[in-house]
């Protein structure tokens, strides 16, 4: 079938007997033009099928109303969450979003920084994927003075916006939980340490322990790739075959830690009474699993949030993109029934 003629301005223009600016006002309800001609004019592009050539648009302004996501793992709650945030705030101004993944792959995050410049994008929002440590691929935008805000996983030197947690204190509340619940082993599961969340997690938790006058055993701190419910399975299996198991366990996000619950549970530990475990991030199956997790909150929407208001403020101060701002958000240790040993 041959492909039917796109309508243009101008064709809208011959049918009206008005001019093609008069159009393009009309269309975008620019007030120079009346009610009744803005009406008519919108009604007729309606019922010819006019589309606005937002690529024309782009190469006119040199960046569409447009703003690009990269995400490592968008079936991951926490950052399905944080795209919520991003997508409802960019509606309210009229933006639109394109979503990227990367699985965690360097390869594949540099590709979707190329694909999304290519695209014009008015702004982009960044969480890094575990294996990137080099981030020159974001050069391009700054040089073309496009803002980036990185959000959770953020680089440690990169002059830009950043949306954060205080990482250190959330780990350190959650093991200082742990001890006060009587644990005096306490493991960890680390994510990749060049990654800054799982860096300061790790930090928070080392040093709760050496406060509170425990000894730190190398033994118990496993730095797992990606924290995925396979690991934490296969962390707490090798934890649990040491001579001297621990009682506590923290992990650096949800996943890993129910998987822990579950291994556990199946080799017959009572949980909290000889492992009390808290994870990080608040996920939904946090509160499905039995016993229920305890967890450190992680305002995933309203980090989102945040950053696209970062984006669209930039845009209208038309701001340069050699920024360097924090925001940093609280969080809090939410206890449930994997670490309350007080329950009775």
């Amino acid at each position: 079938m041959k492909k039917k003629k796109e309508v243009t301005i101008y064709d809208l223009a011959k049918e009206l007997n008005f001019s093609p600016s008069t159009i393009s006002r009309a269309l975008n309800n620019h007030k120079s033009i009346g009610k009744k001609t803005t009406k008519k004019v919108q009604k007729t592009a309606e019922e010819f099928g006019y589309r606005p050539n937002a690529l024309a648009a782009s190469l006119r302004n040199n960046t569409t109303k447009t703003i690009g996501i990269m995400m490592s793992r968008i079936n991951r709650p926490f950052q399905a969450s944080l795209i919520t945030g991003i997508e409802k705030t960019a509606r309210k101004s009229n933006f639109n979003v394109i979503i990227t993944q990367s699985d965690d792959k360097y390869e594949n995050e540099v590709k979707n920084a190329k694909a999304l410049y290519d695209a014009r994008i008015g702004g982009l929002i960044v969480s890094l994927g575990m294996e990137t440590q080099d981030t020159s691929h974001f050069d391009q935008y700054v040089k073309q003075n496009i803002p980036i805000v990185f959000v959770d996983r953020v680089p440690e030197s990169f002059n830009s916006y950043r949306v954060i947690i205080d990482n250190y204190a959330a780990g350190y509340r959650a093991t200082k939980h742990l001890i006060e619940q009587g644990c005096k082993r306490i493991a960890h599961f680390a994510g990749a340490q060049h990654v800054n969340v799982y860096h300061l997690r790790k930090k928070g938790y080392l040093d709760a322990i050496n406060e509170h006058g425990l000894q730190v055993d190398e033994e118990l701190i496993l730095d797992l790739k990606t924290l995925s419910f396979e690991e934490g399975k296969k962390a707490t299996k090798k934890l649990l075959k040491l001579e001297n198991p621990p009682d506590g366990i923290f992990s650096a996000n949800d996943t890993a830690a129910v998987s822990a619950i579950l291994y556990a549970k199946e080799k017959g530990i009572k949980i909290p009474q000889e492992l009390a475990i808290i994870g990080f991030n608040d996920d939904p199956i946090s509160r499905i699993v039995e016993p229920t997790l305890s967890t450190v909150s992680h305002p995933a929407i309203k980090m989102g949030e945040i950053s696209t208001k970062k984006i669209l403020e930039h845009a209208t101060r038309k701001l340069d993109t050699a920024v360097s701002e924090i925001t940093m958000l609280d969080t809090e240790v939410i206890v449930r029934n994997s670490s309350n040993r007080n329950l009775k």
